[in-house]
């Protein structure tokens, strides 16, 4: 193959390498795709009997899977994009999960996420209105009540209301949470060709496999646990529907998730900036950024509607789209059957499902600083002026807002109570800052580096 000239049409390449290509994009998207239920299962467990209500591994795998195939459909199977799971919205999974307020006052573990789920599917229809205010106006009318200023610091407040369940999960076991941190940082900074790639996969597995020669050689964690538990697998088949559940719907819970799309829309935004780059075709022209936001929004809408998390356009595929140079968006579609097969193996569910929360929290120092690494990047390529005094005072109202109301603000509108998160909080500031104060600075399109780096799923 010439990884010189890239390749639009994979056919030419014959069936056998068109199925490992897309073997190797659901590889790329795996580890950070199936690790958002994994760590929705910690936030959703039972204090009394130990049990977890997250997120299903196999309904996670089937939304992306199908979710993807939409995705295609949307943009006239032109857009070589995966959409996996959602980071930007753990936040609002954890934030549902300790509610107090409202119905969800002594509500039970069990009958929470379908609330998290209502929301998911509220915010995937705001994409729905962007793209229809984008077909209207046009994307950089748009774009002048969303700069840098306000998208920056609110992904900034995304991860750092995430950090300290990242230290919480660590320390039931530092040695392995260091082991799946080296990993990754050793894999990411030194690693070549597809190692470099997927880098969260690989410091998961090897921390995995850590696990199991201290499992199998007597070890325990620090507390006298035991390192991982198999009963779930052992018990589980090996072919099986995934679990479907319904989303069920509730203002305060909307308004605890729909904000996050504010900062996905961004994100979406920006991975279509990267992969036009990447491919050499202009997909925010044709097919337009409204349909790729439509199908994006459509699948995260439906994705919420069944028990799934949130769908977005994944940057480690846009990495393997340059590694190949097999530009084709059959091949996506390809990994996008590899994972809707996947989600029909119950046993391979529960065997992800056994991953040791130590692991998840060493994986979470790397995503969830990541995150907030990610909006301070956004600032800086899109040259925010923090000498200008509307800019700080936009940024420093998001951060207190954010960072500052950890239970939220709750008012009660009759018989029912509705509760703000302080990340809702910080956004609905924020826009309203910008479009208040004078002297705005940012005008989207002129500085394209910047603009393509707005991504926050990882």
């Amino acid at each position: 193959m010439n990884q010189q000239q890239p390749i639009r049409d994979a056919r030419t390449l014959g069936v056998p390498k068109m199925l490992l290509l897309g073997l190797q994009h659901m590889f790329a998207m795996f580890g950070a795709t199936i690790l958002v239920p994994i760590l929705t299962n910690l936030y959703f467990v039972d204090p009394a009997t130990g049990t977890s209500y997250g997120l299903s591994i196999q309904v996670t795998l089937i939304c992306a899977g199908l979710g993807t195939l939409f995705f295609h459909a949307c943009a006239k199977l032109k857009v070589p994009a995966f959409l996996g799971s959602s980071f930007a919205f753990l936040g609002g999974f954890q934030t549902i999960a300790n509610l107090q307020t409202g119905i969800f006052k002594g509500m039970p573990m069990s009958e929470r996420l379908p609330y998290a789920c209502g929301g998911i599917v509220v915010a995937g229809c705001l994409y729905l209105i962007l793209a229809l205010v984008i077909k209207l106006v046009g994307v950089k009318k748009v774009m002048r009540f969303l700069p840098p200023v306000v998208t920056g610091p609110v992904i900034v407040c995304i991860g750092l209301t995430l950090a300290p369940s990242a230290i919480s999960n660590a320390s039931t076991n530092w040695l392995l949470a260091l082991v799946a941190l080296v990993i990754i940082v050793v894999c990411n900074i030194w690693g070549k060709g597809m190692v470099k790639i997927i880098p969260i996969l690989l410091g998961v597995v090897g921390a995995y496999v850590v696990a199991l020669i201290m499992h199998f050689a007597g070890l325990t964690n620090p507390d006298g646990t035991a390192i991982l538990t198999f009963a779930g697998a052992a018990k589980a088949a090996w072919v099986g529907l995934p679990p479907f559940h319904f989303a069920k719907f509730d203002l305060t819970a909307i308004l605890v998730m729909a904000p996050i799309a504010i900062a996905t829309m961004m994100e979406h935004i920006g991975d279509m900036s990267a992969i036009s780059a990447t491919v050499g075709q202009n997909f925010i022209e044709n097919p337009g950024l409204h349909r790729t936001l439509i199908g994006d929004g459509v699948a995260t809408a439906l994705a919420g509607l069944v028990g799934g998390p949130a769908n977005t356009t994944y940057g480690e595929n846009t990495g393997v789209l340059e590694l190949s140079k097999v530009h084709d968006p059959r091949v996506i579609r390809i990994a996008a059957c590899f994972a809707i097969a996947l989600s029909f193996i119950p046993k391979m569910a529960e065997v992800i499902g056994s991953l040791p929360a130590s692991i998840i929290g060493g994986v979470s120092f790397i995503l969830y600083g990541m995150i907030s690494a990610i909006g301070v990047r956004n600032i800086v390529e899109n040259k925010v002026d923090f000498t200008k005094s509307r800019n700080l005072i936009i940024a420093a109202v998001i951060l207190v807002c954010g960072l500052g109301f950890g239970s939220g603000l709750t008012f009660q509108i009759g018989s029912a109570s509705l509760t703000l998160t302080g990340l809702a909080i910080a956004a609905i500031a924020g826009i309203v800052l910008n479009a208040v104060l004078p002297g705005k600075d940012y005008e989207f399109g002129v500085n394209p580096e910047g603009d393509q780096n707005r991504g926050i799923h990882q």
